[in-house]
């Protein structure tokens, strides 16, 4: 495809930019700073058997790999019933970018990453700047780190990949991106955006700041964050999903830890983390948005107990469902109270844990649901019998703790299920890119030596790309939550809000919607 020469604006990484400019905290803190406590336990092993596990896992991914390059390589997915592929990335080939910095075919991808031209769609297709940002930059910046920062080739394809993405921020006045691009034309799609799209792309434009030496990927992305924890909250620190780029206003009422929420709210802590800012603004709305969840979303069930997190709908109620991608809560508030030194928040996050895992446990295939609800303890009714109902297993990560998996293989593929209570149900002719980057990664992880990727010398993206993290601090915040900003007034919803990774011929309406999220993350 050929880019016409108009209409043409200039970007703004070229009209704002300035270069070989490191900002102050982006700078590696000196070996005097020390952490009161580390995230990872102290002295923490996995008995000897869990390095079969492990290498039981490698060798998943590379029969699953040896799939992708047999039906798929150089386009997005795979589509292993079928043995076919997909390009619903834009034609990249994202299972190879997203999953570089976790394959054995390392040398061979990057090979075929200095061959993208990402300056151009190989689809029709926009660009979604979300999941762009997550997979193929994410992984871009990973990989060049994990290497040895060996390969300049990396950040020059991120450096170009993200020069067009920043046609999001259509004006130099803007602070929420439009959430696709159309790099034809260099044109942002105007729509209503959510706080997972407009708030999960500073770990990553952090990072490539640092690299370039330009400090705009750092404003654009932090500029978007500190509009939406600006904003006056439905809950303190808990805002709203839906929001409109156009007016910087929150649509709609519904607050959730899950999809169209979730990685905005992963991320507050993760940035505090990564950069070691001293602005305590992210970890204290983080600190805030927990504080909230704990005074108004946390829900135990009648069977056996369990605490799980609500949503809140549109109309202000309390709604007893959560999903696979609300489950990255348990790991986060444990991750955020370590740093903030609070062990109320420890003990839920635990506690969060143990519930998700117990949509595993419950089960017949033992692999978690897509999306559950449950029976809460202040809502019981008497003689109501009510089960859980489970829906799709759409491989998503595992981004918490630990627990046991079984997968979904047709024979050397992997798939997705229809129906987690039954085995044999039809399968999802779809595997999406973070099963090499999210799924397998954290699986291994799982049982390989703790020291490996320490969670005190990383800081992974929402999906699952590990990024070097300076030595901690003594303290992340204030330790004081934010104070409420007034009250909320809500902005009509009746716009639809965007659906987060689409997965194609998958439909939850369970719960009266649509949306089939990976992330958030």
């Amino acid at each position: 495809m050929i880019i016409p020469p108009e209409p043409y604006k200039k970007p703004l990484v070229e009209a704002f930019s300035f270069t070989s400019i490191v900002p102050r905290h982006l700078t590696v803190l000196q070996d005097g700073w020390t952490s009161r406590r580390p995230v990872q336990k102290a002295g923490l092993q996995v008995p000897d058997s869990a390095f079969q596990h492990r290498d039981n896992v490698k060798n998943i991914f590379i029969e699953s790999y040896q799939a992708y390059r047999k039906f798929a390589f150089g386009h997005d997915d795979l589509d292993p019933v079928s043995e076919s592929f997909n390009d619903c990335r834009n034609g990249w080939g994202a299972s190879i970018v997203d999953g570089m910095a976790t394959m054995d075919f390392f040398n061979e991808a990057v090979q075929f990453v200095g061959k993208i031209d990402f300056s151009e769609s190989q689809t029709p297709n926009t660009v979604s700047i979300f999941e762009t940002t997550i997979r193929y930059l994410g992984g871009l910046i990973a990989s060049y780190e994990l290497s040895g920062k060996q390969h300049q080739i990396l950040i020059d394809k991120a450096k170009q990949l993200t020069d067009k993405m920043a046609f999001a921020w259509e004006t130099p006045n803007q602070t929420i991106p439009w959430g696709s691009v159309d790099f034809d034309t260099n044109s942002p799609n105007l729509g209503i955006s959510n706080i997972a799209e407009a708030g999960t792309l500073d770990l990553e434009f952090n990072r490539l700041s640092l690299y370039t030496g330009n400090d705009t990927y750092r404003r654009l992305a932090e500029g978007s964050v500190r509009t939406i924890a600006g904003l006056t909250d439905p809950l303190p620190g808990l805002a709203a999903q839906g929001i409109d780029p156009a007016t910087n206003a929150f649509v709609g009422n519904k607050i959730s830890w899950g999809g169209g929420s979730d990685s905005y709210l992963e991320y507050l802590i993760k940035y505090a983390r990564l950069t070691n800012t001293d602005d305590n603004l992210f970890a204290d709305e983080w600190h805030t948005a927990v504080d909230s969840s704990i005074k108004h979303l946390q829900s135990r069930s009648t069977v056996q107990n369990h605490l799980y997190l609500a949503d809140r709908d549109d109309n202000g109620d309390i709604v007893h469902v959560s999903s696979h991608l609300a489950c990255f809560h348990g790991g986060n508030w444990i991750f955020g109270g370590k740093l903030l030194n609070n062990d109320t928040i420890v003990d839920i996050g635990l506690e969060l844990v143990e519930a998700c895992w117990n949509t595993y446990a419950s089960t017949v295939t033992g692999i978690g649901p897509d999306s559950f609800e449950w029976l809460a303890q202040d809502s019981f009714q008497p003689g109501d019998n009510s089960s859980q109902p489970y829906t799709d297993c759409l491989l998503h990560p595992t981004r918490f703790l630990y627990h046991k998996i079984r997968v979904c293989p047709v024979e050397w593929r992997y798939s997705g299920i229809n129906d987690v209570n039954n085995a044999t149900v039809s399968r999802i002719d779809n595997t999406e890119s973070f099963w090499f980057a999210e799924v397998l990664k954290y699986l291994y992880l799982t049982f390989d030596d703790p020291d490996h990727i320490s969670l005190d010398k990383y800081v992974f993206n929402t999906e699952a790309q590990p990024f070097e993290a300076p030595l901690a601090k003594t303290l992340y915040g204030s330790g004081q939550t934010l104070p409420a900003q007034g009250p909320y007034v809500m902005n009509p919803a009746g716009v639809p809000l965007p659906q987060v990774s689409p997965i194609p011929g998958v439909s939850i309406s369970s719960f009266g919607t649509n949306d089939n999220s990976n992330n958030s993350k």
